[in-house]
């Protein structure tokens, strides 16, 4: 359940742990739960990454308590990953321990609820979901599913695997470009394969044995800025999670971003808890996805989470 608290009368006792989602909203002094709470509410412009600016405190808080009472498994999980995940540790750990919670909320009841609500769906075959090629010294990898907004298959998983490993092992490529096809960047997990596998922890094993995710944070540990991703259209979900890895990130303005895995009662599973939550704090990482609002590139070049807006 979402607890509030008003920082005009902000209680002695600090949380009880597990705290769960709480949030904030008052006068921007209370240094304690500025830092503990999940995240804090203003109605004025703020440049700490503990804060978000919204255009109405009620009308926030009112949509946050709703999908936390629709999702309150999620919710927690949640802000449990985000309070444990150290963004500047392990890369490794984190992305373990987002996996362990992911796989965790795929066996329960919310995510069972949208599997129904969802129904038999079936995902198409689209050939060459990624495309690269050479230039120079700079490999080019193309997300090529533009008729579902680059929907994140495991087809597409394979194939920029693939692609990913060859840059790891060749030394000549000295720059990577991660950009997609068509009117989207990436707009996220394909939903038609959601519950393709028979059981959380095969879902668990695929995810952390077979992640872009920590190739692109190997190659940006290398490459640094030189890793990039040129993002436009729907940068939402895993997408979002993926091009955060990157050294740098160029977004097109006409980009949204969004963490929108809540709604399937889940949270974050392409390594967004540690990515996202580098560039942006665990605050307004958590208010993402428990808001589920999205962001322009306005926005995100102000909170860090994109390095460059191409007008």
């Amino acid at each position: 359940m979402l607890r509030v608290v008003d920082l005009s009368s902000a209680p002695d006792a600090g949380p009880e742990t597990p705290p769960g989602p709480i949030v904030a909203h008052g006068p921007i002094s209370d240094e304690y739960w500025l830092e503990h709470s999940t995240f804090t509410l203003t109605e004025e412009a703020c440049r700490d990454r503990r804060v978000v600016t919204v255009d109405s405190i009620p009308e926030t808080l009112a949509e946050l308590t709703r999908r936390c009472e629709r999702w309150p498994h999620a919710s927690a999980v949640c802000d449990d990953v985000l309070r444990t995940v150290d963004p500047d540790g392990a890369t490794l750990t984190g992305v373990v321990t987002e996996s362990l919670a992911y796989s965790t909320l795929q066996a329960g009841p919310e995510f069972a609820r949208w599997l129904h609500e969802r129904g038999p769906a079936q995902v198409p075959d689209i050939a060459d979901p990624v495309r690269t090629h050479r230039e120079g010294d700079t490999l080019r990898i193309t997300f090529n599913r533009p008729q579902r907004h680059n929907a994140f298959s495991t087809d597409t998983r394979a194939a920029l695997l693939e692609a990913l490993t060859v840059a790891r092992l060749d030394g000549s490529v000295v720059g990577i470009v991660l950009s997609g096809n068509g009117p989207s960047f990436c707009s996220g997990g394909d939903l038609a394969e959601f519950g393709a596998f028979a059981d959380p922890a095969s879902a668990h094993l695929a995810r952390t044995r077979h992640s872009p995710a920590l190739l692109l944070d190997a190659l940006t540990a290398r490459l640094g800025r030189a890793c990039r991703a040129e993002v436009h259209g729907r940068v939402l979900g895993g997408g979002l999670e993926m091009a955060a890895f990157c050294g740098w990130i160029e977004a097109r303005a006409d980009s949204v971003f969004g963490l929108p895995e809540l709604s399937l009662g889940l949270i974050p599973g392409a390594g967004g808890t540690v990515s996202v939550t580098r560039r942006i704090g665990r605050w307004r990482t958590a208010y993402l996805v428990l808001s589920g609002a999205t962001i322009d590139a306005d926005t995100a070049l102000d909170w860090g989470l994109v390095d460059a807006v191409c007008r």
